[in-house]
């Protein structure tokens, strides 16, 4: 398991996540430069094989918990993904499978989806229960709401979602952000 610092350090040496969300994905992420993945699919039956694929190349496996087939939301959830698989950490919406990720001392990213002014009035409460390492927030197109949120957060922010070309990623990352992601493997070439 890769530590935490060195999970920043790969963030601010390459701000552009490869998020998979298929085994074609998973295949032309692995030969890019981003030394990061977001693994966005799998199942209870698979997932162990998806993250040894891409630990196997010498990169960092970040599972998203909530995407899972298979997979519960309870905190021995959890503990599966750390003892069965060796991800390097979890994506979620769930506040108690980010604090129990954290008592295992797996990286963290508390994903919030910012659909309207009451979502972002409730993002500094959330990030102060998940207390999670960096803060995904989606849609990542929304310069002016990431500069806000960039502001009342303390914790690396990653613009997720409708990225699509280099205008996204420089608006995301001028507005404060410390990185995007994305599916698009276009985005990931540039």
């Amino acid at each position: 398991m890769y530590p935490h610092e060195e999970i920043l350090e790969a963030i601010e040496d390459n701000p552009i996540i490869t998020a998979v969300k298929d085994q074609e994905g998973l295949e032309t992420c692995l030969k890019t430069e981003s030394k990061i993945v977001f693994i966005l699919f799998g199942d209870i039956c698979n997932i162990g094989k998806i993250v040894k694929r891409v630990k196997d190349v010498h990169k960092i496996a970040i599972v998203h918990m909530d995407l899972l087939g298979g997979i519960g939301s309870k905190e021995v959830a959890v503990d599966f993904m750390r003892e069965q698989t060796m991800a390097d950490g979890i994506i979620s919406t769930k506040l108690t499978l980010l604090k129990r990720a954290k008592e295992l001392g797996m990286f963290t990213v508390l994903r919030v989806f910012i659909l309207d002014s009451m979502a972002l009035k409730s993002i500094a409460k959330q990030a102060e229960q998940a207390k999670p390492d960096v803060m995904e927030i989606l849609p990542g197109i929304m310069p002016k709401i990431t500069q806000q949120i960039v502001q009342k957060i303390s914790v690396p922010i990653i613009c997720g979602g409708l990225i699509s070309d280099k205008e996204d990623i420089i608006g995301a990352i001028s507005a404060g952000a410390s990185a995007i992601s994305s599916t698009n493997s276009e985005v990931w070439r540039l």
